[in-house]
This record gives structure tokens, C-alpha cells and sequence, in this order.
């Protein structure tokens, strides 16, 4: 099954399930870079929905996506359901109704219904989501994207991708191809103000940064690019680490 298989039978049951509350669904990452590699990449989506979801409508819509998961790719699903108010009027860190990725899987399959509770819960990612939505996003269904995402102000961005790369020296080890190329991106927004890809973050890193990075650079774009998985040099990823974290904080 492809990623296209995938997503249009998520828009069908999410329609079935929701019915006139939702607003749209939404798909941002490597998808709509257009750099989507089933062995290396999640699918990524937001759903946008008029008023809040009742813990039947919650667990629905996770089932939908546990149902799914083998015919996924190995990164599997990233979904979150927010709603429209909080993306029209831009508010950070972002409230969130609903989220579902690899990450929380044992916690879903554990207990479904820790994933479904009331509590007001925020997530400074959704600011790098919403604005790579408005910058390259896809609609699967419903209204335009400018109709519903308001404006993200720049420094909610910039705090969103540092959040993300805060804790880069402890994970380069175990995620070394994200680790790389997402430090290239966020150095490459911080300096010339590209908003790109993970793949276009290397690219842009081999063509910006100092020569002597550009073999880690090369072989995380490799990896990236095929099954292949990257074999790194400790040492070397630190003090890659260490040379773009001082450019980014």
C-alpha cells in the first residue's frame, strides 16, 4: 500500500467520523517537500476540526490508525488534531486535541484512553507544522489552507525548530540521519531564512557550511536517500554538533 492508499482512507473515515466538524486535513513533512522515502520517512498530517472531540470521536480516530499501521512505512503515522480557532489565531505553544505517532504507540496499545483525556495539552512543534503548511502543505480535504492558517510570527517558528534540535548531542547517536540533516535546516532558516526539507537542508549544508562537515553531511544525504543505514564516527558527530549548535544558540 502506498502513502496515497494510506492518507485517502484516512480522509474517509475521518469524514465518517467526524462528519461536519471537520475542517480539513492537512499533510506537511517529506510528503510535501516532495522527498518522501518509505523506508526513511513518516507520514505526516494535521486535522483541523471546528469544536472539541469527544472521547469516542478520539478513539475512533486512533483505531483508524492502529488498523493502519502494518501497511505503513517503518517511521509510521504522525497525526494531530487541533482546533481551528487555535489556527487561525496563531497561540503558542500550540493546544492540541489529539496526537498519534510511533513514539506513543506503546502508550496506545497499552492504554488507548491515556491518549483521549480532557487535560489542556500544548506542543511547540505544532508552530514548524503550521508554517511548513502554509509554505508547501497539501490539502487531502477540505477548506484552503490560507482559509484556515493564520500567520505563525517568526520568532514562534525559531523557537519551534531550536526545541527541536535542543537535545541534538545525546540523539546524533541513535538518529544520526535526522540529527544531520534537521541541523542543517535549521542553521540554513537561522541564517539566509529557508524554510526546506530535511534533504534540501543537506544539500544546502553541503553548498554553505565549512568543508570539513561535508562527509558526515554526504553520508547522512545517502542514507537518507536509500535503505542504507548510516554508520557514524562519535567523535566526529559531536563536534559537528557542537559547530552547528553554536550557530543556532
Amino acid at each position: 500500500m502506498d502513502y496515497k492508499t494510506i492518507l485517502n482512507l484516512i480522509v474517509k473515515k475521518y469524514k465518517e467520523i467526524l462528519d461536519d466538524n471537520l475542517v480539513g486535513i492537512y499533510v506537511h513533512g517529506s510528503i510535501a517537500f516532495n522527498c518522501f522515502n518509505w523506508n526513511k520517512s513518516d507520514i505526516d498530517f494535521l486535522v483541523v476540526v471546528n469544536k472539541k472531540l469527544s472521547k469516542n470521536e478520539k478513539l475512533s480516530m486512533l483505531e483508524i490508525l492502529e488498523a493502519l499501521r502494518v501497511q505503513s512505512p517503518p517511521k509510521g503515522l504522525e497525526m494531530s488534531v487541533v482546533l481551528k480557532e487555535h489556527c487561525v489565531n496563531f497561540k503558542y505553544p500550540t493546544p492540541y486535541e489529539l496526537h498519534f505517532s510511533k513514539d506513543w504507540l506503546e502508550q496506545y496499545l497499552a492504554n488507548p484512553l491515556l491518549l483521549c483525556d480532557d487535560s489542556l495539552k500544548t506542543d511547540r512543534d505544532l508552530a514548524a507544522h503550521f508554517t511548513v503548511i502554509r509554505h508547501v502543505g497539501i490539502t487531502l480535504y477540505g477548506a484552503p489552507i490560507r482559509d484556515v492558517f493564520g500567520e505563525v510570527p517568526k520568532e514562534y517558528y525559531i523557537d519551534s525548530i531550536k526545541n527541536d534540535v535542543e537535545n541534538a548531542r545525546i540523539e546524533i547517536i541513535k538518529n544520526p540521519i535526522y540529527i544531520i540533516l534537521n541541523l542543517c535546516r535549521v542553521v540554513a532558516y537561522i541564517k539566509d531564512n529557508l524554510i526546506i526539507s530535511k534533504e534540501q537542508g543537506g544539500i544546502w549544508g553541503l553548498n554553505n557550511l565549512p568543508n570539513e562537515y561535508s562527509d558526515i553531511i554526504n553520508q547522512a544525504l545517502n542514507s537518507y536517500r536509500s535503505c542504507e543505514k548510516m554508520e557514524i564516527n562519535e567523535t566526529e558527530a559531536q563536534k559537528f554538533c557542537n559547530y552547528m549548535l553554536a550557530q543556532i544558540f
